[in-house]
């Protein structure tokens, strides 16, 4: 059986982000050699996620306006958590959107859908987060 673990580190401007991944798993996919398998990609920030979509503007902006109606981002005071950080929103927004994909390997290609896509999501950007990617197979 053949493993890779590494991390990608990835530090947004602005406080919320959509960023693609897609191509860097790809190629931590082509680099692991592994042909018929699983690639694991999660968010090791508890205020950010990834998530697999289409890769277009729209569908992007109507997640933020969906989120940002669900849990928004202000006034501050309307959560407990913000007595510690202003950051409660960005905790409820990755808990919606997840943690993490498993996406197969299948010839040593990502085994995805037609319009899939896959993207990291920052809610509570400005700062160095990881995530982890895990590649297991043969």
């Amino acid at each position: 059986m053949k493993t890779l673990t590494k991390e990608i580190w990835v530090n947004t401007p602005q406080r919320r982000a959509i960023v693609s991944i897609h191509s860097e798993v790809e190629r931590l996919v082509a680099e692991s050699g592994v042909r018929d398998g699983i690639v694991l990609v999660n968010a090791m920030h508890i205020t950010a996620s990834v998530f697999i979509n289409d890769n277009e503007s729209g569908l992007h902006h109507d997640y933020e306006v969906w989120l940002e109606k669900l849990a928004p981002e202000k006034p501050h005071s309307q959560y407990r958590h913000n007595g510690y950080e202003d950051n409660a929103d960005a905790h409820m927004k990755r808990q919606v959107m997840g943690r993490e994909v498993v996406v197969a390997i299948t010839d040593g290609k990502l085994h995805l859908g037609p319009w899939e896509h896959i993207f990291y999501y920052e809610f509570d950007g400005k700062r160095d987060k990881r995530l982890l990617v895990k590649i297991i197979g043969e």
